[in-house]
């Protein structure tokens, strides 16, 4: 879930015309600037608290293994492959469109990167996480903790069972709404090699209106972030399929908020 830190008691009051606006115009600027952009912007001005989401000052330097005592620890066992179906985990069915979604985790070079841990987190299908930061008025659905894990096989290959998710408001702007989202997680050998991105939804009408989509000035990155319908991953009278695959590096990769 998106932290929100407002800073100046009016950041939140421009309208949804005015963030439009910005984005319009940072839009028409790269266009014009001839410079390819796959990465986010670090300071995308419509996205208001952007300014306070990375370092402005010289890293310091750390021991890695001193890192990793104070890294999180996601369970005190090894991941079970009934982790990786969302649906599963309480005593009743939840909330929601039920849907599979699937991919291949793969290198610059386009192999698949075998045994990755690919978490997952999200909204259910009203838009509200299970978090106490998270008060706005939509219902807790109880069969639903919007949490899941799973290992990618020896193809790459991951896969989980979830609700669709709701989109939900933020507070970077007057009725601001994030497009329907799960995020992604993917560990490489060690915890200090994380890297956390989003899939989004075909069709959703919020795109043009979210600054934290918007701030991949690129159209083609983008739109690597939006997975696609399988009806071959649908699952007869049973679930809805999306296939989204996972580039790690190379001129096609993923987006990733660490960048």
């Amino acid at each position: 879930m998106t932290t929100i830190i407002n800073t100046d008691p009016d950041s939140a009051s421009a309208t949804q015309n005015q963030i439009n606006a910005e984005i319009a115009a940072i839009e028409t600027a790269y266009q014009h600037g001839g410079i390819e952009e796959t990465q986010p912007r670090l300071d995308y001005p419509p996205y208001r608290s952007s300014l306070l989401r990375h370092p402005t000052k010289d890293l310091h330097h750390a021991d890695p293994e001193d890192v990793e005592l104070w890294t999180p620890a996601f369970g005190a066992r090894d991941v079970h492959p009934l982790e990786a179906d969302l649906t599963i985990q309480h005593n009743g069915d939840p909330i929601g469109e039920r849907l599979i979604v699937t991919g291949r985790v793969l290198d610059g070079n386009g192999r698949p990167v075998r045994n990755q841990l690919v978490e997952v987190w999200q909204a259910n299908a009203a838009g509200r996480y299970v978090h106490k930061r998270d008060q706005h008025h939509a219902p807790i659905d109880p069969n639903f903790t919007g949490v899941g894990r799973c290992l990618t096989d020896d193809d790459g290959w991951y896969k989980f069972t979830t609700i669709k998710p709701g989109p939900y408001p933020w507070k970077n702007h007057n009725n601001a709404w994030r497009p329907a989202h799960i995020h992604f997680s993917l560990f490489g050998t060690e915890f200090t090699q994380r890297m956390i991105t989003q899939m989004y939804f075909p069709g959703d009408p919020l795109f043009a209106l979210d600054p934290i989509y918007q701030s991949i000035t690129d159209q083609k990155a983008r739109d690597r972030l939006v997975a696609t319908y399988d009806h071959d991953v649908a699952t007869h009278e049973w679930s809805t399929g999306y296939r989204w695959d996972i580039a790690l590096s190379g001129t096609n990769r993923t987006v990733f908020e660490d960048e």
